[in-house]
């Protein structure tokens, strides 16, 4: 249902799986074991898999807390885009790979549930794309402490309010990695 003309094809954003991001994330393993899965489907429906990688001052171009977690692995020409903000196409090349790869729709899953994946899920509806939040796939930290509800809150409202969520011609909605298809 796109709202972008000639854009058929489907894409997985694997979103900020970094070591600084994921350390004290909430369920860490068994999102980054559902984030492979995801993976494993993609590619063996050839469906492109494009890796969303932050930078800021906690997060270092090049250091050890800026690199991808070890568990996943980005094969050679699997675009991988660059970010400085939370919505993974503000000023980045992502809209330019997905066009290349004429990708209209959106499977998105990665860190953290209330920053960059709410941002990118928002920006992609108001950009025209379809964006599908895979449920089990996507975690954060617990910040609490600044009032935020925990984790499996977050995640869970997140979870709830995407799974109806669109636009006019564009649609939201969650799955499961186990139930994802292309």
């Amino acid at each position: 249902m796109t709202t972008i003309p000639d854009r058929p094809r489907t894409a997985v954003l694997v979103i900020d799986v970094q070591n600084g991001v994921v350390a004290g994330a909430h369920n860490r393993d068994d999102v980054i074991a559902n984030i492979n899965t995801l993976i494993d489907k993609a590619r063996t429906a050839d469906v492109p898999v494009v890796w969303v990688q932050h930078s800021d001052e906690e997060l270092e171009h090049g250091s050890e807390s800026w690199q991808y977690v070890p568990e996943l692995v980005r094969r050679d020409g699997e675009p991988l885009v660059h970010k400085s903000y939370t919505d993974s196409f503000e000023e980045t090349d992502l809209e330019s790979v997905l066009a290349e790869h004429k990708v209209g729709r959106l499977i998105v899953a990665g860190a953290q549930t209330d920053a960059c994946i709410r941002s990118t899920l928002h920006g992609a509806i108001v950009r025209g794309y379809d964006a599908t939040l895979v449920a089990d796939a996507h975690t954060t930290e617990d910040l609490s402490k600044y009032g935020a509800p925990a984790p499996e809150q977050v995640i869970a409202h997140t979870n709830l309010y995407w799974e109806r969520h669109g636009a006019p011609g564009r649609r939201g909605g969650t799955v499961n990695t186990a139930d994802v298809t292309f």
